[in-house]
């Protein structure tokens, strides 16, 4: 068990953001996690579980033990109906490593996911999604490791308390545990979901004539590609808000003053909102600051050029959230979590 001191978290978030940790040391087991936390350096300090380290802006050194999840293996259960398979990853899978796996057995139901960034323990913590699926679609169940006592616990998707980008893992049971594994309930038999964003022009563009798994998964990978950086060329979180969902009252008022406003109905009283284009409006669209600032093709993406503090990044997001407010009253949250 490596564990090392004042270690540069650099190379561990996709900001590229150069913050220190007072400790530093990766796990590949269940076991292995367990002998960290029984560790007495490790006992004394707080804890910071760290996947992809896709979702995280580093403002600061970290006064923690880092631990790097490194947990992996997926294997597959059929269910007795003959159309679903239940499929248990570790939780230290990439998340797209496990689209691939899904597509190479003929398993449906996260393809509109692919290309996520992050890892698998990441995903149900925040209930990730993307053009019309979201993760709790296909969630049965996660395993995870309670710090406070180092048993194993497991959660079903009731008690996950899942909603848009959230769970209970960031709410009332936030720091208390440590996802090992993820079940997903999948299909054999497939129904395909296109009708979200431009997955029906992409497949048009790409001139499929007959739809598979495949095919909506490469679709969603090109409409990636094209609108958000790849962190290994560019320092960024993917998308750094949430859309934000607003009455439908309050979205008919701004239609009417706006009148290209888009919107996404989530029940009959509340619309979703789409943030980029809210900041775009805004001006933000491109604008460079030194070594941050907005990407020049998606708005809903901040930016580290090379060498910017993490703390330019959090004000830049603070003057987005305050602009947008004063112009149209709505409130962004961001997605990314900020320590």
């Amino acid at each position: 068990m490596k564990i090392e001191r004042d270690a540069s978290l650099q190379p561990y978030n996709t900001f590229g953001i150069d913050a220190k940790a007072t400790l530093l040391a990766e796990f590949a087991s269940v076991d292995e996690l367990r002998e960290l936390l029984q560790n007495s350096e490790v006992q004394v300090l707080p804890k910071l579980i760290l996947g992809g380290g896709s979702n995280v802006l580093f403002t600061q050194n970290v006064e923690a033990a880092v631990l790097l999840n490194r947990i992996k293996g997926i294997t597959q259960t059929p269910e007795e109906d003959g159309k679903h398979v239940l499929v248990t990853s570790g939780s230290g899978e990439t998340w797209h490593e496990l689209v691939l796996y899904t597509l190479e057995h003929d398993l449906g139901g996260i393809e509109n996911l692919s290309l996520i960034p992050g890892t698998v323990g990441a995903a149900p913590l925040q209930n990730i999604g993307a053009y019309g699926v979201e993760l709790k679609d296909t969630f049965v169940s996660l395993e995870a490791l309670e710090m406070a006592t180092g048993n194993v616990v497991t959660f079903n998707k009731e008690q996950c308390g899942f909603g848009y980008r959230e769970s209970v893992f960031k709410k009332e049971a936030k720091g208390q545990y440590i996802v090992t594994s993820v079940t997903l309930r999948l299909t054999k038999e497939h129904t395909f979901n296109t009708s979200y964003g431009a997955i029906q022009d992409t497949l048009a563009q790409q001139q499929v004539k007959e739809l598979s798994l495949r095919a909506i998964s490469e679709a969603v990978c090109h409409i990636r590609r094209s609108k958000l950086p790849d962190p290994a060329q560019i320092g960024n979180a993917g998308s750094f808000f949430k859309n934000p969902e607003i009455a439908l009252s309050m979205f008919e008022m701004l239609k009417a003053q706006y009148p290209g406003i888009p919107g996404y109905p989530v029940s009959p009283e509340i619309m979703k909102v789409p943030a980029g284009w809210l900041i775009e409006q805004c001006g933000w669209k491109g604008k460079v600051l030194g070594k941050h600032g907005v990407h020049k093709d998606q708005a809903l993406v901040l930016v580290n050029y090379g060498g910017a503090a993490g703390n330019d990044v959090k004000d830049l997001a603070y003057e987005i959230i305050q602009s947008v407010q004063d112009k149209f009253g709505i409130t962004l949250t961001p997605e990314v979590n900020i320590i």
